[in-house]
């Protein structure tokens, strides 16, 4: 049977960092994965050019960025290997970036180049690499360690890592193999969900909304309230079945299902006051004046599903006028469900933290760990799950 010290299985970002920094650090190294193709969902982030780290996130409060049922998890590995300390590991190799919106980095070139380094870390690392290749059945004994029978013979080792990643976008390989093997050794699983993924309206009420398929801009837009309060200023796209784009997939991940979405269309302009002063100086159709302030596309399906819209903004009531100006700066509408784990970029909930050291991601099973987004600990769009995978790995690789 072969021996090694540690067996990686999962080879996507979180996997191979994980196993090229054991292997550099002296240990005998197998990493496992079941696809054809090695670390898909690198390959297709970021529109093919990896947005493989954000470098605003704050070190010393990082859980601001991500999502749980316990935030403050993340802190100590993505305190002990930052943005900058990624950033310096590309520019070893000779990848040039460039920072494309609110500290989102992404390669001038392609995403293949990501891949490409990590692969070098784990040749470094003279690091063991079987893929295509399905796990079996894995079992652990106090004398042994792990015995974990793959379709290349079965393989023994002290430390076993997961690394398989969560349940989005099953046509590249996705699997619920972390879920099981966690209820295998008793451990917690939060349950899982889609997240970072567009939203659904169904029947009638999205009708009118549907035409503005391809309609970009930015928006405000919110859900819950008080502490569960989220707020997000990006982009919004419409689509025929609901909504999208950046807005749309950040406040998906705060979105409970039968809450509302409120969104503002106009962020920091008074929409009131505008067409107020419009009213006295203007003999334009309101669909027109609107069109100053919103996409007029977007103007004309507001106008056009109310009857005392349809005139000269100086002929308008003031309450009609006072009616669509809130509803510009604040709609609500509550959204059926989800696009589901084929359009979610990533997965929320996973391997309860309770169960996991904070410091080195071993569970409460000795010599069983897991990394990356198999655990329940979610970042925002913008390169903060890359970070998170590259954190966890590190904090892994170390402790092993």
């Amino acid at each position: 049977m072969n021996a090694f010290d540690a067996v990686v299985v999962g080879a996507g970002a979180a996997g191979l960092f994980c196993a090229g920094l054991a292997g550099q650090r002296g240990l005998k190294v197998l990493l496992i994965d079941h696809g054809e193709r090695i670390a898909e969902k690198i390959r297709i982030s970021g529109g093919g050019r990896a947005n493989f780290t954000n470098r605003d996130l704050d070190v010393r409060a990082p859980q601001r960025h991500f999502i749980g049922d316990n935030p403050h998890f993340c802190r100590s590995a993505l305190s002990r290997y930052t943005p900058q300390q990624f950033i310096e590991l590309v520019q070893r190799h000779g990848i040039a970036f460039h920072e494309k919106h609110k500290g989102q980095l992404f390669c001038d070139g392609s995403s293949q180049q990501i891949i490409d380094m990590l692969l070098a870390e784990c040749a470094s690392g003279g690091v063991a690499h079987w893929q295509p290749c399905s796990v079996g059945e894995i079992a652990f004994s106090d004398d042994a360690g792990f015995r974990i029978d793959t379709s290349r013979g079965a393989v023994q080792a002290p430390k076993l890592v997961i690394a398989t990643g969560g349940l989005s976008i099953p046509q590249i390989g996705a699997s619920d193999f972390g879920y099981r093997l966690a209820a295998q050794f008793g451990l917690r699983v939060v349950a899982p969900r889609p997240a970072l993924v567009p939203l659904t309206f169904g029947g009638e009420a999205w009708s009118p909304y549907a035409e503005l398929a391809g309609l970009a801009l930015p928006v405000q837009i919110e859900t819950g309230a008080k502490k569960e309060r989220a707020v997000f200023l990006e982009d919004l796209l419409f689509t025929h079945r609901g909504l999208s784009g950046p807005a749309v997939l950040q406040i998906s991940s705060y979105w409970q299902p039968g809450a509302p979405l409120t969104i503002d269309f106009a962020p920091g302009v008074d929409v009131r006051a505008s067409l107020g002063v419009a009213k006295q100086r203007s003999r334009k159709r309101i669909g027109n004046e609107l069109a100053a302030l919103v996409p007029s596309r977007l103007a004309d399906a507001w106008v056009g599903q109310d009857a005392a819209l349809q005139r000269p903004i100086n002929e308008a009531a003031d309450r009609a006028l006072a009616a669509l100006a809130e509803r510009i700066a604040r709609w609500q509408i509550t959204p059926s469900g989800t696009e589901g784990y084929k359009k979610a970029e990533v997965t929320a909930g996973g391997i309860d933290t309770r169960e996991l050291s904070s410091q080195t991601m071993e569970s409460k099973q000795r010599g069983l760990y897991f990394i990356g987004e198999v655990v329940d600990v979610t970042g925002w769009l913008g390169g903060y799950n890359f970070q998170w995978a590259w954190a966890s790995a590190h904090a892994c690789a170390h402790a092993l």
